[in-house]
């Protein structure tokens, strides 16, 4: 469904998208120039995607999406159009603990102290979790290729890289 908006911006198209989210369906309007990380935060209240340079540079927006039958995979919300995730399944960092408990990269990096401010810990765990879902004994290279695209301020990254090292030896959750 399409409608114009009223009003000094007339001519701007909204569009009702129907998007599955961290499991749970949602049925929001939607400007069709607005982001996906747009939509997260200030429609759908999930503020764990961090809207930071805006220009894909630092990755505090990353997010899981997958197409139906497709693996997960990171992509920058602040790049991505809301309207392009329609049809697919959204993870953010709400998403990533099931049934209470700490998915193993969350309580990896619990473990080794790899959360300082907190800004890059979303993008920087969905970033390690679709690799170890891809690639689930990734060598040290191979983790910091995957994780190059997430910028962090307040570390030299080892302990990221050590906690994405320990989740790959950790079991995942029983669902």
């Amino acid at each position: 469904m399409t409608v114009s908006d009223q009003g000094p911006t007339a001519k701007r198209r909204t569009r009702l998208l129907r998007l599955t989210v961290n499991g749970d369906r949602h049925e929001v309007a939607v400007a069709e120039h607005h982001t996906l990380l747009e939509v997260l935060r200030y429609q759908l209240g999930l503020t764990g995607s961090k809207q930071g340079c805006d220009k894909g540079d630092c990755g505090a927006c990353t997010v899981l999406l997958a197409a139906p039958g497709e693996r997960r995979a990171p992509v920058l919300s602040c790049l991505t159009l809301a309207v392009d995730a329609e049809g697919k399944e959204v993870t953010t960092i709400e998403g990533l603990a099931q049934q209470g408990k700490l998915d193993p990269v969350q309580d990896a990096f619990d473990r080794c102290g790899a959360l300082q401010c907190g800004f890059c810990q979303s993008g920087m765990m969905l970033s390690a979790k679709a690799l170890l879902e891809d690639k689930p004994h990734p060598t040290l290279p191979e983790i910091q290729r995957a994780l190059s695209g997430n910028l962090c301020r307040c570390t030299g990254y080892s302990k990221i890289l050590e906690a994405t090292l320990l989740a790959a030896t950790r079991p995942e959750p029983a669902k």
